[in-house]
């Protein structure tokens, strides 16, 4: 087949469906966990009926949990409103072959009511609306996710059987930067870069990382929600690729005490020259804008972890010496901090290392936005760089739990003014139902030191 580039357009789909080399495209949403959902539909039907009107899904894709449970405390659907549908209205500038699926193209659509208004709370819309915000000041976000995995010799199906427990790792020892240890996987890595360069992303480089069986593979930076698209079509790509491997991957944030995934985010703004704005003469070779923009960041990281780390799971990475942050602080290429400045000049960016790979990407970024925003706002003056151990600081430290992480983003003024109270209200629901599921949940911990011994 003569595949085109991605992002494909609408005639080259009509031509690779006349030719039969693609009979179905995939139409997806992305909910509130950052997974993909949607209907697998025939290429013809989508060509002559969703291309000119959309698809309608069930709204209780934004009000369930984890396990796809209908749960209670959200306002815009439940058992009272009878769970009706919104519409997915394709985003055709996301359409793409997904080339390890034969025959198959995807796009990612925008959920709306069925009278054309968009959904707040779909985590798209969320960070859209955020974009428009920073296109007031006639500034532009420029992203790039920095997405970490365990790669298991273990089958999905098998996992699922031993309960989690003893699955084998890719490798078995410490692996970060090992060319050996991505060689041993480069079936799986290739397979996945391939597919990814087939789908329309930048694949800038694969490298192995510390725990067992754990690697990153880097993707180009592109505008915001760009970067978010391609981030949540890796992450489900993966894991299928490895699945027709017989193999498994996890994006968990922590799954052992050692060390955890990481989903670090890397934020520039530019203006509407296309040239860094947060590159100036001030300090560290810094513009106004940038110190505001970085001070808003440590002015609202407490408040905001919520959305940057959105499960139980997300709080077991804060551990001191591990590369995961602990302190609200901000370093110039210091990684003990949760913001790490990088670049100079055109290349000028901030690092924010509190995300695990569990992050919803759209919703992170957002938050990214909404903090910085606060701090040009109300123009807050940054403080000096931390040096040495973060760690050891004496700074304020990040929320240690999604407990107290929720509590923080529902009081917080900022996020009201910025997301609206039906985004914050929603997502504070959505961490509260996580929290009584926990506290309800009888653990492998429990059993192992109490079954005899207590």
């Amino acid at each position: 087949m003569d595949r085109p580039p991605a992002p494909l357009s609408v005639d080259e789909l009509r031509r690779l469906v006349e030719h039969g080399d693609v009979d179905t495209v995939l139409v997806a949403m992305t909910d509130m966990q950052g997974r993909l959902q949607g209907k697998r539909c025939g290429a013809r039907y989508f060509l002559e009926e969703v291309l000119a009107h959309g698809a309608e899904a069930c709204n209780y894709l934004l009000a369930v949990d984890v396990e796809m449970n209908t749960v209670e405390g959200y306002a815009m659907t439940s058992w009272e409103t009878g769970y009706g549908d919104f519409a997915l209205r394709p985003d055709l500038g996301t359409l793409r072959m997904v080339p390890w699926h034969p025959g198959t193209a995807l796009v990612l659509c925008d959920v709306l009511w069925l009278d054309e208004r968009p959904v707040g709370p779909s985590p798209r819309q969320v960070l859209r609306t955020q974009l428009d915000r920073l296109a007031e000041r006639g500034l532009s976000a420029h992203v790039g996710t920095e997405l970490e995995f365990f790669a298991f010799a273990t089958s999905y199906e098998e996992a699922w059987r031993r309960g989690y427990r003893d699955l084998e790792p890719a490798n078995q020892y410490n692996v970060d930067y090992s060319l050996i240890g991505t060689g041993r996987l480069d079936p799986l890595l290739r397979g996945i870069a391939r597919g990814m360069t087939g789908a329309g992303l930048y694949v800038e480089s694969v490298k192995g990382e510390c725990n067992l069986g754990q690697h990153e593979i880097a993707f180009r930076y592109a505008d915001a929600l760009s970067t978010c698209d391609n981030h949540v079509v890796y992450k489900t790509g993966a894991k299928e690729i490895a699945a027709q491997q017989g193999m498994s991957l996890s994006f968990m944030a922590k799954f052992d005490a050692r060390e955890g995934n990481s989903c670090h985010i890397h934020l520039s703004l530019r203006g509407e020259d296309d040239r860094s704005a947060m590159a100036g003469d001030g300090p560290h070779g810094f513009s106004p804008l940038m110190e505001h923009f970085l001070a808003g960041q440590l002015a609202c990281l407490p408040e905001l972890t919520a959305l940057l780390a959105p499960n139980i799971n997300s709080y077991k990475r804060f551990a001191e010496g591990s590369f995961a942050p602990t302190a609200v602080a901000w370093g110039v290429d210091n990684r003990t901090c949760s913001l790490r400045v990088v670049g100079h000049g055109e290349s000028l960016r901030f690092e924010n290392r509190l995300p695990g790979g569990d992050v919803n990407p759209y919703l992170a970024v957002a938050a990214l936005i909404v903090a910085g925003l606060h701090g040009l706002e109300n123009e807050l003056p940054l403080e000096d760089p931390l040096t040495g151990n973060a760690y050891t600081s004496d700074k304020p430290r990040v929320p240690t739990t999604l407990r107290d992480a929720a509590d923080l983003l529902e009081g917080s003024e900022v996020a009201r003014k910025a997301f609206g109270p039906e985004v914050v209200d929603h997502y504070v629901n959505a961490a509260r139902v996580e929290v009584t599921a926990f506290d309800a949940a009888v653990t492998d911990w429990e059993r192992v030191r109490g079954f005899e011994r207590l």
